[in-house]
């Protein structure tokens, strides 16, 4: 075990929350005031290691290259290659070993990016800290910090590595990136019971979190791989590179035709063998079957139209790291999602008022102050309630104005810049929706006096000048401020006495807007005398004002996106690490769950005491999980690929990273995520909105149906090239093609006539089919029987042409140019017919792909080129043909095609499975 091992199990098996903050102190061996000296801290650093997390080396350049030479198809033809070179066919094994090379630098451009997470993990982390060493207070680099370090915090401070809090005045921390709560957490200094969740742990501070009110000082306990943040970073490099279902199901296609082709070529060598012919002729017949039946252009072509996929989503805003990822999506048959800042705009915002007894409703959400209050105008009681939210308030709101181009003109036109705790920026903004601007009410009343948040107190007050006269304004949890209350502000202005109806009245309004997943503060004031606060003025005498509830608000887009998902037959499931409440709340409103009296929402509580079987239950029933830890993420992602689903993950922070690389594709946010979510998801989107992900999805569903098309439309060609030498061989004929006309087909018309089908548009109620069954094959059976007619139609069309041709004395090259057309002319029909697997061709918009009709125009001219130009006749041992010959192979086509849209249309007398899919149950 190396030291960063050993670290991280001793931080592990230690309960530093349940030590108090001497015991700590005692274990590391070091003083609060003198920290350590710096003897002792380069002792501690050489045993520990620098704080910061171990980086994993990638893949070098050339195992990345030479990953490409693996695939089971592109060996059998590098063998052939070797073979022919062998045989001395230098021309045939050169351009064999030129399909490889160029399927093996096309691979290689689109997949050689390495991975960077723990890099990123690093950046994170590293930051400038002041430290206690040797009695004195000194900055320094994140890096050098040693387990028995003393580290002070300021609001603004992103904390630098484990803490176990000693002592704080007013501090609160930001943990959304690694516990998924976006409301601050006030931090304090004793011990905490052992079982204590890690998003309770309040006398910790963790690395990556972010200071934002107060000040404080804590004991580094934990560092680099031993904080939980290296933990996680220690789950992303164990989590195993997930096979998308695109390569998944490759893998499979290319094994099952791997041993086809093999079969097929050892048969037909045995067979020549028996009937009396050389070995060497049977061999290249055996090469010329397995070059003919490999579909040398299927892996540059899933390359290519998985690329093109690539441009499509990122110009909807959705950055593609990995290409299968473009594929996984269509086959996502669940969505997990983190809540804070990917479902909900990770901006607290106050959704409603009360005060004199009535709620008013506030428009909006985020920090844009705009939109309006349900009541109008605000009257006297409701006005003093937004004056103490602004003026009892440390946060600071700015808007800058921009000029905005011609188009954008409808857009708001001030960029928002705020400071502080988001609750408080919250209850500013309320107030400029009210028509009170904190910074003309902060000129207007002074503060001279304030007492902090205080955890214990739960309030905060400040002391204004209010027209000749001292007033208190007060705000904080309502079981602090509604005792130390007297009177009630009516509606119009006056204070009338709180008797206990009151207090039911106003208890029951808070109660009621907790339950409903709303975080509330009451607002209060009372005249006072003298120039400064006490604690003593809030414990009696105070006038209720209000109350103010707020939320982190979901994003609108996301409703729209989860509803459409579900009628997509797409399962959304929301993981957090807020609370269960809150998460019910936001689940409701957003659609994800229906009922919020009736739904289960399992906590992390209840995961840790399922085993698998039970988890994987209860990931399949239930879509709200709340107050989840990293592994317990990790967990759920597991569990639902245990039972077969194909998952995608989004996330934003830290604490989704791990889920993110385990899922079969993980979704970062790009403008609120952290760089180790980036770098461990395989897509990321530009703009945060989740209902990207509905266009994803779309996008992803489309090129899959085009990856099908491609591959329905190019097998009968090489299961008919393969059947053409069989049927030679076995009827003892000479071969009708050659094993280089062979490669010219396969090369040209994969290029230009199959490519194009890349750029087919998506079909018609492409979102309202089921998500494919993980398990079900790239092609049905309906496929593979219409493969298997075309190639038949193939072997008989081509091999019927040229046995009329050489009995009607026409030359050996001839007839074999004559064979060679019908493939190719069977093929442009069949394109045509591709482009959709289930409707007629005349159903078709005949232009919506225009590349469809520039391929076959291309590859109409190549064919005339190999069939009249001399030097192709030379090269390829072609001939130029008849007009004659020409009208019999369209008309062969023609015939096929007809064959193929029959086929077509029987299928689809039975076939139900473009129905359009049931809402998903929530």
């Amino acid at each position: 075990m190396n030291s960063a091992e050993a670290v991280r199990d001793a931080a592990t098996r230690r309960h530093w929350h349940a030590l108090p903050a001497t015991e700590a102190l005692n274990h590391h061996g070091v003083e609060p005031d003198h920290g350590l000296s710096d003897a002792e801290a380069a002792a501690r650093l050489a045993r520990h290691g620098p704080n910061r997390p171990t980086q994993q080396p990638g893949p070098a350049a050339w195992q990345r290259f030479l990953a490409q030479l693996r695939e089971p198809l592109v060996l059998v033809l590098i063998g052939a290659g070797v073979v022919t070179a062998l045989l001395g066919e230098w021309v045939d094994s050169s351009v064999i070993f030129g399909v490889v090379i160029v399927n093996a630098v096309i691979g290689y451009l689109q997949e050689g990016k390495a991975e960077a997470a723990l890099a990123a993990l690093a950046r994170a982390v590293a930051t400038e800290v002041t430290v206690v060493r040797g009695g004195k207070r000194q900055r320094m680099d994140a890096v050098h910090l040693v387990p028995g370090d003393v580290v002070w915090l300021a609001a603004g401070d992103k904390v630098p590595a484990d803490l176990r809090i000693l002592h704080g005045r007013q501090l609160r921390t930001v943990e959304a990136a690694l516990t998924g709560e976006a409301a601050p957490i006030d931090k304090h200094h004793a011990e905490l019971p052992p079982d204590t969740l890690l998003a309770d742990r309040r006398n910790m501070a963790y690395a990556g979190t972010t200071v934002v009110a107060g000040q404080g000082h804590g004991l580094v306990i934990a560092t680099a791989d031993a904080t939980e943040t290296g933990r996680i970073s220690g789950l992303i490099a164990n989590a195993p590179e997930i096979a998308t279902p695109l390569t998944r199901k490759m893998g499979e296609f290319a094994g099952l035709l791997l041993w086809v082709i093999l079969g097929l070529a050892a048969l037909t060598f045995a067979i020549g063998v028996l009937r009396g012919e050389g070995w060497v002729p049977m061999l290249m017949a055996a090469v010329a079957l397995a070059v003919g039946a490999i579909p040398e252009g299927l892996p540059a072509a899933m390359s290519i139209t998985l690329a093109i996929g690539v441009g499509r989503m990122a110009k909807r805003r959705a950055i593609i790291r990995h290409l299968p990822a473009v594929e996984a999506l269509g086959s996502t048959t669940v969505i997990c999602s983190d809540k804070t800042g990917t479902l909900t705009e990770n901006a607290m915002t106050v959704t409603e008022l009360w005060c004199a007894g009535s709620r008013v409703g506030v428009e909006g959400h985020g920090y844009v102050p705009e939109g309006r209050l349900s009541c109008g105008e605000p009257g006297p009681a409701l006005r003093e309630t937004v004056l103490a939210a602004a003026l009892c308030n440390d946060a600071a709101l700015h808007l800058e104005s921009r000029r905005l181009p011609a188009r954008e003109a409808a857009s708001p036109a001030d960029k928002v810049r705020h400071a502080g705790d988001p609750t408080e920026v919250a209850l500013l903004v309320v107030a400029r929706k009210a028509g009170l601007d904190d910074s003309t009410l902060r000129h207007l009343f002074p503060r001279r006096d304030e007492l902090p948040f205080d955890s214990a107190r739960q309030t905060m007050a400040t002391l204004h000048d209010i027209e000749g006269q001292s007033m208190l304004y007060a705000k904080g949890a309502i079981e602090k401020i509604l005792p130390a209350c007297s009177a009630l502000l009516a509606s119009d202005g006056a204070e009338l006495p709180l008797d206990a109806a009151g207090r039911a009245l106003i208890a029951a309004a808070a109660a009621d807007m907790a339950a409903r997943g709303l975080r509330v503060l009451a607002l209060a004031r009372r005249r006072h005398t003298g120039d400064e606060l006490s604690d003593a003025a809030l414990e009696e005498g105070l006038v209720f004002l209000g109350l103010a509830a707020m939320m982190d608000p979901p994003r609108k887009q996301a409703i729209a996106a989860v509803r459409t998902c579900h009628a997509a037959g797409i399962a959304v499931k929301m993981i957090t690490g807020d609370h269960a409440e809150t998460a019910r709340a936001i689940a409701l409103q957003i659609g994800i769950i229906k009922d919020a009296g009736t739904t289960e929402v399992l906590t992390g509580r209840d995961l840790a005491l399922l085993d698998d079987a039970a988890l994987q239950d209860g990931a399949a029933r239930v879509n709200v999980f709340a107050r989840v830890e990293p592994e317990q993420k990790l967990r759920l992602v597991r569990a639902l690929q245990a039972r077969g689903e194909v998952v995608a993950m989004t996330g934003d922070g830290v604490n989704d990273a791990p889920a993110l690389k385990q899922a079969d594709i993980g979704i970062a946010m790009g403008l609120g995520g952290t760089d180790v979510a980036k770098e461990a998801a395989a897509m990321v989107l530009t703009d945060d909105n989740f209902a990207t992900i509905e266009a994803a999805v779309e996008e992803g569903r489309g090129i899959y149906d085009n990856l099908v098309k491609f591959i329905a439309w190019t097998l009968p060609t090489n299961f008919g090239e393969g059947l053409v030498i069989l049927a030679a061989i076995i009827a003892g004929l000479t071969l009708p093609i050659t094993p280089l006309q062979i490669l010219w087909i396969n090369m040209t018309t994969a290029v230009l006539l199959g490519l194009p089908l890349a750029f087919e548009p998506a079909e018609r109620g492409i979102m309202r089919r089921l998500p494919r069954a993980p398990g079900a094959p790239v092609l049905d059976g309906a496929l593979v029987r219409r493969i298997v007619l075309v190639g038949v139609l193939m072997l008989a069309g081509s091999f019927g042409m040229f046995l009329l041709a050489i009995d009607r004395g026409q030359a050996m090259a001839e007839a074999r140019t004559i064979a060679m057309n019908v493939f190719v002319a069977i093929e442009i029909v069949y394109l045509f017919s591709c482009r959709s697997l289930r409707l007629p061709v005349t159903a078709m918009s005949p232009f919506a792909n225009p590349w469809v009709w520039v391929g076959a125009g291309l590859q109409a001219l190549l064919q005339l080129a190999i069939t009249y130009w001399s030097p192709l006749n030379l090269a390829f041992a072609t001939s130029p043909i008849t007009g004659r010959a020409w009208a019999e192979i369209g008309a062969i086509a023609l015939v096929a095609l007809c064959i193929v849209e029959i086929d077509k249309w029987l299928q689809n007398q039975g076939d139900h499975t473009h129905r359009r899919a049931p809402e998903h149950s929530v």
